[in-house]
């Protein structure tokens, strides 16, 4: 089962590349422009998220994809890299794997030529980290 946050980086990792969530079955696209500010998600992709989770908005998947993200939160899905670009895609936990990533309809991708998505990280964390592991070899 991919977790609430597995999804969310999902979901960064394709808008970056210039993918759109289909939300009230496919009636609207949204994409945020902004997904990340400082470390963190952005206060537009939040709304995204939220739109996307609420129930109001029906079945929402991402382009490119037939797996709605309600069934990506259920225990019948994973996010795993793909083989061919290393981007995160949906593979079922039991049974027949999903057809395609949804880089087969980006041209010129995976690249070698522009950065790769990225995820948001967490300074704070990683501060402590390098704080305590100089703590260590000073004393």
């Amino acid at each position: 089962m991919a977790s609430i946050p597995e999804v969310k980086k999902y979901l960064a990792h394709w808008f970056q590349l210039g993918k759109k969530v289909y939300i009230r079955n496919g009636d609207k696209a949204v994409s945020p422009s902004r997904i990340f500010h400082q470390m963190n998600y952005s206060a537009e992709f939040d709304r995204c998220w939220d739109l996307i989770v609420a129930p109001p908005s029906g079945d929402c998947y991402l382009e490119g994809t037939n797996q709605t993200i309600a069934q990506l939160l259920s225990p019948m899905w994973e996010l795993v890299d793909c083989a061919r670009c290393n981007m995160p895609i949906p593979l079922l936990v039991a049974g027949i794997a999903a057809e395609n990533c949804p880089c087969v309809n980006l041209p010129n991708w995976p690249s070698t030529e522009i950065p790769a998505p990225i995820s948001h990280v967490a300074v704070r964390s990683k501060l402590v980290d390098l704080q305590n592991r100089l703590g260590r070899k000073s004393g």
